[in-house]
C-alpha cells in the first residue's frame, strides 16, 4: 500500500496519475476479474445451450438450466460490480469524508469476500454438472469448449476476487492518518484552524503594546508628619 493518508489513499484533492492506478496490484485484480467475469458470462449465454432435435434448447450442463442460470447471475454482476469498484478506485482520493471512505471499504471487503464464495459455488456446481454430462446429450462435442472456459475461469475468479479482498483489508487496516484530518473534514467539510495565526499578514507586523506594571514592592515616598512638641 503506497497510499499516504487516510486507507491506503492520497490527501482529498490529490492528483491521480493514471499510470501509477494502471501499475496498482488492486487494479490489475480488478482487471482480471471483469475480464474473467465476462468470459463466464459470454461462454454460457453464447454456447452454453444446444439444440437436441427440437425447438427447446438444453443447458450444455447435463441440461441442469439452473447451472446455467447461475453462472449467467454470478458472471453479470461480477462484471458489473468490477466497473463499479474500478471508478470507485479511481475517484477514492477525492472522496473528502474520512466516514465515507471507510464506508467504501466496508462495502468493498462485503461484496469481495461475498463474491469469491458465489464463485467457489460456481465453479463446484458447474464442475459436478459437466462430469455428469454425456457425450449422448453433446452431439458432436457441441458447447464443450464453452462448458469447459465457464468452469476454468470460475476457479480463476476465486484467486482474484479473494485477492481483492485481502487487498481491501489490507486498506482498511491502515486505519486513518488523523494527521492530515480535523474533525471538521473527518464530516465532509474544509479544515479549519482552531487557533488565529501570529504571522505577520500583507508584510507588515502587529505589535501589541506593553503595559505598565508598577514592581511588587514600592517605597512609601511621602513626607513623614511633624508633631510640636509640647513644653
Amino acid at each position: 500500500m503506497d497510499g499516504v493518508g487516510s486507507f491506503g489513499a492520497g490527501r482529498s484533492g490529490s492528483t491521480i496519475d493514471p499510470l501509477a492506478f494502471a501499475k496498482q496490484p488492486q487494479t490489475i485484480l480488478r482487471v482480471l476479474s471483469w475480464i474473467f467475469s465476462l468470459v463466464v458470462f459470454a461462454s454460457i449465454v453464447n454456447e452454453g445451450y444446444v439444440n437436441l432435435g427440437s425447438e427447446r434448447l438444453h443447458c450444455v450442463f447435463n441440461k441442469n438450466a439452473d447451472a446455467c442460470n447461475y453462472g449467467v447471475f454470478v458472471g453479470l454482476v461480477g462484471l458489473l460490480a468490477c466497473s463499479f469498484f474500478f471508478m470507485l478506485d479511481y475517484k477514492f482520493s477525492s472522496i473528502s469524508s474520512v466516514k465515507d471512505r471507510k464506508k467504501a471499504i466496508m462495502l468493498e471487503i462485503g461484496f469481495s469476500g461475498f463474491w469469491t464464495f458465489l464463485y467457489f459455488v460456481s465453479f463446484c456446481f458447474l464442475a459436478n454438472q459437466w462430469s455428469e454430462t454425456t457425450a449422448d446429450e453433446l452431439p458432436l462435442n457441441q458447447g464443450a469448449d464453452a462448458a469447459r472456459a465457464a468452469i476454468a475461469f470460475s476457479f480463476f475468479s476465486i484467486i482474484t476476487w479473494a485477492g481483492l479482498t485481502v487487498r481491501a483489508v489490507q486498506k482498511y487496516l491502515l486505519g486513518t492518518d488523523m494527521t492530515l484530518f480535523t474533525t471538521e473534514h473527518m464530516d465532509g467539510g474544509a479544515p479549519t484552524q482552531p487557533y488565529p495565526s501570529n504571522s505577520p499578514v500583507g508584510g507588515t507586523t502587529t505589535e501589541t503594546p506593553e503595559t505598565y506594571q508598577s514592581p511588587p514592592f514600592t517605597e512609601n515616598n511621602a513626607a513623614p508628619t511633624y508633631q510640636v512638641p509640647i513644653y
